[in-house]
């Protein structure tokens, strides 16, 4: 414990009343030692295996599932078919130390585990040590290092040891037909699409908050963020639309039959244009399933086990059959865009990558929940 004596050379230079100095010579300021953490939470950060923060279900981080974020999937995926062992647990943006997901916490070392476990309970009279600190969290971006010096080989039938083989070189100029076509029909049909308001609510908002009041303006940071996005690859996307449509404000859904769409958005005047995403995202698609038609082996690039590229591909792939394959194609079907692209390269594709990363699921795929 620390005493800041009252009399310090800085009260001389500051003028306060006489009332004020007598009470702050009366009770002097005094610091504390910081407070340790709550036991329930060393419990909460303490496991003998790392765990991965994900945006996901109890029920489903229980079972292992597959996570209805495609960002989180990606890495869900990838750390699985790098053989690392881990638990999963749901979290929020809110809950990350980079304000988003994933991220991973390492294991507890064997050290301190073993201390605090053969250490006898302190008697009274002395102080109670404190906890060792938690570990340092990991961010998506470090995943994969950490995740190739920590995998247990034996785990996993195609060890991934090189960021060459997760990442062939090859895939870098295909990468944007993921990260903008797909990614951008992926937060059209989601967030945008006032059809599927309900399962917005059941993934995302139902679960933040049970206020009305609260899933109503978190549901306008969505939409508004998902449009900047759309729009930021709008280029690649072929987002945009002529003219405006008739929202009725920055950032709002508004009807637009005028045009024979049945909604649009509109993020500072600038209309996304819901038909022309949908239709970059089918030629992406298209230009998937030839690519995959071309390789010798079931993995893209003619590569003899899965890699990152797989994992990226289908962590919307997969999202997009199981939430989305209802309706038409014109209208943000997503899931029916994937099924007939090419001749069901994507498809096919889609079920291997789940029983060669997810084993256990005994080949059962779920998908329209």
């Amino acid at each position: 414990m620390t005493t800041i004596p009252s009399s310090t050379p800085g009260w001389s230079k500051v003028q306060i009343p006489r009332p004020l100095q007598r009470l702050f010579d009366l009770f002097p300021l005094r610091a504390y030692e910081p407070n340790h953490l709550p036991e329930r939470s060393q419990q909460l950060t303490s496991s003998s295996l790392p765990t991965l923060y994900i945006f996901t279900t109890e029920e489903d981080a229980r079972l292992g599932l597959p996570s209805f974020n495609p960002t989180c999937l990606r890495w869900q995926t990838l750390l699985r078919l790098t053989g690392l062992e881990f638990r999963v647990l749901p979290s929020t943006n809110h809950a990350s130390p980079t304000g988003a997901l994933p991220f991973l916490l390492p294991a507890r070392s064997n050290s301190s585990s073993s201390s605090s476990s053969s250490t006898s309970p302190p008697s009274s009279s002395s102080p109670s040590q404190p906890p060792p600190p938690p570990p340092t969290p990991i961010p998506a971006s470090k995943l994969l290092p950490y995740a190739q010096s920590h995998a247990n080989p034996t785990k996993s039938s195609h060890p991934a040891t090189s960021g060459d083989r997760l990442f062939p070189t090859r895939a870098r100029a295909y990468v944007a037909l993921v990260s903008s076509h797909l990614r951008s029909a992926w937060l059209c049909a989601l967030y945008l699409d006032p059809s599927r308001s309900d399962l917005l609510d059941a993934l995302y908002l139902r679960p933040a908050s049970s206020s009305a009041a609260v899933r109503a303006a978190l549901r306008r940071q969505l939409r508004k963020a998902a449009g900047e996005q759309i729009l930021d690859s709008a280029p690649a996307a072929g987002a945009l639309q002529s003219g405006s449509g008739s929202g009725s404000g920055t950032g709002e859904v508004g009807n637009n039959k005028s045009r024979g769409w049945g909604w649009s958005w509109q993020e500072d005047g600038t209309a996304i244009n819901p038909r022309a995403v949908y239709a970059s995202a089918r030629e992406a698609m298209a230009a998937l399933a030839s690519l995959l038609a071309e390789s010798k082996t079931e993995w893209f690039f003619d590569a003899d086990a899965p890699s990152e590229f797989d994992a990226a591909v289908f962590s919307y792939t997969h999202l997009m059959i199981q939430y989305m394959s209802d309706g038409e194609e014109e209208a943000g079907a997503l899931g029916k865009m994937v099924r007939r692209a090419g001749e069901g390269e994507l498809a096919r594709h889609r079920e291997m990558l789940w029983r060669f990363a997810w084993p256990e699921g005994n080949g059962e795929v779920k998908e329209g929940r």
